[in-house]
């Protein structure tokens, strides 16, 4: 079962039914899909949650939902997961995020990341996370040198899911050590 973790403005806490519109909506706005080949259908989102709930109970661990502890709105996700593909890293445990388009830019996504690195290390035993993303996406990278991962240029690649020659396909990868 997903703990809860607080922080000072957010809930880190297991995804429910009711977190499905905001969720659908952000995973529709081509804003925070930016860095992604392509935006969610509903469909698509209510199948991502389907395959939250299923990392969870493989690994015991997996991607929390975010909300905000003033309003009691659900503004995105966090979390530790196993990748899905294979490349030169894995396997290995990921931190990953994403924020609805109005909640970035405020550190939400560092204090998220915090706490989940922290979960992660104290109560997971995992010895090192790992973040990747597309070369380009500097406000996520911002985040990983944040939260004390390390770049490493020599592991740089191309995303296993995406052709060769999209243009999101070039990836960085950073690590961090418990």
């Amino acid at each position: 079962m997903m703990p809860e973790i607080f922080t000072s403005r957010i809930k880190l806490r297991a995804f429910r039914e009711s977190d499905l519109d905001e969720f659908a909506a952000m995973n529709a706005d081509e804003r925070v899909m930016k860095y992604f080949p392509a935006t969610l259908t509903r469909q698509e989102t209510i199948e991502l949650m389907r395959r939250i709930d299923d990392h969870e109970k493989k690994h015991g661990f997996t991607l929390f939902a975010l909300e905000d502890i003033s309003t009691g709105k659900f503004f995105g996700f966090t979390g530790a997961a196993v990748p899905a593909f294979d490349a030169h890293f894995t396997p290995c445990v990921e931190i990953g995020w994403r924020l609805a388009f109005d909640f970035q830019g405020k550190g939400l996504a560092t204090e998220a990341a915090l706490a989940t690195v922290n979960y992660a290390f104290a109560h997971l035993g995992v010895s090192e996370l790992v973040s990747f993303t597309f070369k380009g996406n500097l406000p996520s990278r911002r985040v990983m040198e944040k939260i004390g991962m390390a770049y490493h240029p020599e592991e740089d690649f191309l995303h296993p899911q995406l052709a060769r020659e999209h243009h999101l396909a070039p990836h960085v990868l950073y690590r961090r050590k418990r």
